[in-house]
């Protein structure tokens, strides 16, 4: 381990300790109806999956105006993808898919890339952490495989397997372009793994002005590795407006709670959370031990939202690295968005699509205009919807994700 690495871990273990016992303070002090009701409204929307499954959804007429426009906005959008990169026959993409406990956000992103791709006319299938690779290489016969750059997710592989397949088929391999400043072990040693097992290229999910600007990915270019980039988006096919719901919660706040993130959570949301009632759930909050990701779901839970809340961590404000995928889903389904302010939002977005706070004291007095009424909120949900429809749903990820696949098939 270098000694960068270690410094990183010790330091973690540090910031664990003393953010733990705020934290659990702070869900202590979140509203009683918060919590209380937290069971029964998942089983309600879990029930309203069912419901739309057997053709109940009906969005034409619906006096809602963010409903009316997203309903138009994804029609036009499966019309102009439906099947539109069938004829690129060269690529079957499989994917390394960690399940949505170990890895929730992960598993999200991967899911509605490949479900996309699929929706392109692109086969794509994934993986789970838990199925051997050779299964797949006899019968889906995948030419792109996809897995994070990461010593436990690489032990599941049999490396050999995989090296007999591409002696004999069009194969190209891609891995996460993950940084040592993150956690991760050092890159240099992951730089000899990758050309001793003729890794191809290098994809993040991260801003391609990120991976331009920050130094650190410099040495996986200067050894050749494209790095193609891959942003989150809103999957039209899961994350849209649905009628005839009243915004009956203050607010939904759809967050896995990783230690990464208490102190924000502790700061930014302790006003909020203890003196109005809402709804909070992923991974990792004591109440919502139950949690199994849906993404169906989650439209049904925005629906009933007066605020989508939404935070970043730290590295998210400072660089313009991303926006996390809550930022589009939300859009996508038309929920007023209070949001702090990551760097990367004012690249993509108009500022008039989301209400914006520089620190907590501003973001909970916009939460209370919103909730109060003093601000409507539809205007600015209807903007942000229209952009994110229209430029960043993971159709146009997927999209342009195979275009640079093709290509890299043609060079080679």
């Amino acid at each position: 381990m270098s000694v960068g690495n270690l410094i990183f871990k010790i330091k973690q273990k540090i910031e664990y300790s003393l953010q733990r016992g705020t934290f659990l303070r702070f869900e202590k002090s979140i509203h009683p109806l918060t919590t209380e009701r937290h069971d029964d409204i998942t089983r309600w929307a879990a029930n309203c999956v069912l419901d739309q499954a057997s053709g109940k959804d009906e969005r034409e007429g619906s006096p809602d105006p963010v409903v009316t426009q997203g309903a138009q906005l994804v029609e036009a959008l499966k019309e102009e993808f439906r099947g539109k990169y069938s004829d690129l026959s060269e690529l079957r993409i499989l994917a390394f898919t960690p399940s949505s406990m170990a890895s929730p956000a992960g598993y999200s992103l991967l899911s509605n890339l490949l479900q996309s791709l699929n929706y392109l006319g692109i086969a794509a299938q994934a993986m789970q952490d838990h199925e051997g690779i050779e299964g797949y290489l006899e019968t889906f016969r995948p030419t792109v495989f996809l897995i994070g750059d990461y010593a436990p997710f690489l032990a599941k592989v049999e490396w050999d397997a995989v090296a007999r397949y591409r002696s004999r088929h069009p194969f190209r391999l891609g891995i996460t372009a993950s940084l040592e400043e993150y956690g991760n072990t050092p890159l240099k040693q992951r730089l000899a793994w990758a050309e001793e097992h003729d890794v191809d290229f290098y994809f993040s999910f991260r801003s391609p002005e990120y991976i331009r600007e920050r130094r650190a990915y410099l040495p996986i270019r200067e050894a050749g590795f494209p790095i193609l980039s891959v942003e989150f988006g809103a999957n039209p096919l899961q994350y849209y407006p649905v009628p005839g719901f009243p915004r009956d919660l203050d607010y939904v706040f759809l967050a896995s709670s990783n230690f990464d993130k208490w102190d924000r959570y502790c700061t930014w949301l302790k006003g909020i959370c203890s003196q109005y009632p809402g709804y909070i759930d992923g991974p990792g909050w004591s109440f919502a031990r139950d949690f199994v990701f849906q993404a169906a779901r989650d439209r049904f839970l925005y629906a009933r939202a007066k605020v989508g809340l939404n935070l970043h961590i730290t590295e998210q404000i400072e660089w313009a690295c991303e926006l996390n995928e809550r930022t589009y889903m939300l859009a996508a389904c038309g929920v007023p968005q209070l949001i702090d302010n990551p760097k990367l939002l004012s690249m993509r977005f108009s500022p008039k699509g989301f209400f914006v706070a520089s620190n907590p004291k501003e973001y909970e007095e916009l939460f209370v205009e919103l909730v109060q009424g003093n601000l409507d909120g539809t205007p600015a949900a209807l903007v942000a919807q229209k952009e994110v429809l229209t430029n960043y749903t993971t159709f146009h990820r997927a999209e342009s994700f195979a275009l640079s696949l093709s290509k890299l098939f043609k060079e080679c």
